[in-house]
C-alpha cells in the first residue's frame, strides 16, 4: 500500500501567527489529509523532517525563516551526562505501563492539570478533550501510549510515542507539575532512547529544535544531536 513519496500530494496553509516566534508570520506543508498512509511510508517522511498532529503529516515551510529544524538522536551514540544519569537515578522507582489507549479520564486529568499549570500561554489552553483526543490519537497502528507510575499507584506522566521503522518519534509528553524534582520531561526522553535502543531502533525523533524558543532548545541537551539542515542530517556533538 505504500506509495512513492514522488507520487504524494502536499498543500500549505496560508500565513498564520507563528506559535514558536514572537511577531513572526509562519506557512506549514501539509501531506494531503487523503493520501493513503502507513507505517512506511511515515517513517520515509520522518526522515525528510515531516511530524505528525493527529491524523496530519506536517513540515515547515516559511519562505523568510528557517528556524525550526528536525531533530533526532543516534541512540547509539547516546551517553548521559552527569545531570541526566542524576535524573535517572531520581526516577527508578518508577514503574513504566505500555498500553494503546489514553482516552481514560486519569490520563486526561493529568493532561489537564499540565496544560493549566505550564502551558497556560499556549493554543493548547484551555484543554478540551475533543482536542486531546484529536491530537493524540492512535493512527497507522504504530502509537503507544507509556505510562509512568509513582510507587502509590499515581500517573505521574504519559508519553506518547510513534514507532517508525527506524526509530521511535516523541510525539508528546505530559506530567504532574508538581513533580518538580524528579524532572520528568527530562527523563521521559532518557527512557525514550533506552527504550529505542531496546527494540534495535537507530533513532529517537524529537521534533523541531528552534534555537530562539525556550520550549524547544533544551534538545540540544542530548547530544550527539543530528539536525536537518539542506536536506542532510548533521551530528551536532
Amino acid at each position: 500500500m505504500t506509495s512513492s513519496i514522488r507520487d504524494l500530494k502536499v498543500y500549505t496553509t496560508y500565513p498564520h501567527s507563528c506559535s514558536y516566534l514572537e511577531d513572526q508570520e509562519a506557512t506549514t506543508l501539509f501531506v494531503d489529509p487523503r493520501q493513503a498512509i502507513d507505517k512506511p511510508l511515515y517513517s520515509k517522511l520522518s526522515v525528510l523532517g515531516f511530524r505528525r498532529s493527529g491524523n496530519h503529516l506536517y513540515r515547515p515551510h516559511c519562505s523568510r525563516c528557517d528556524a525550526c529544524v528536525p531533530a533526532r538522536i543516534p541512540v547509539s551514540e547516546f551517553s548521559p551526562r552527569r545531570g541526566q544519569r542524576r535524573i535517572a537515578r531520581r526516577n527508578q522507582d518508577l514503574r513504566v505501563v505500555c498500553t494503546d489507549d489514553f482516552r481514560d479520564d486519569e490520563a486526561f486529568d493529568l493532561y489537564y492539570r499540565y496544560i493549566c499549570l505550564r502551558h497556560a500561554d499556549g493554543d493548547m489552553f484551555p484543554p478540551d478533550r475533543d482536542q486531546y483526543v484529536s491530537f493524540l490519537n492512535r493512527v497507522w497502528d504504530c502509537t503507544l501510549y507509556y505510562r509512568f507510575y509513582s510507587p502509590n499507584g499515581k500517573l505521574v506522566a504519559l508519553a506518547v510515542v510513534d514507532e517508525l521503522d527506524d526509530g521511535l518519534s516523541a510525539i508528546y509528553t505530559f506530567f504532574e507539575p508538581g513533580e518538580e524534582r524528579r524532572s520528568l520531561g527530562a527523563y521521559a526522553i532518557l527512557w525514550q532512547i533506552e527504550e529505542a535502543r531496546k527494540r534495535g531502533l537507530d533513532y529517537l525523533y524529537l521534533g523541531y529544535w528552534i534555537r530562539d524558543c525556550r520550549k524547544m532548545s533544551y534538545k540540544t541537551d542530548y547530544r550527539p544531536l543530528q539536525l536537518y539542515i539542506n536536506s542532510h542530517w548533521t551530528t551536532l556533538l
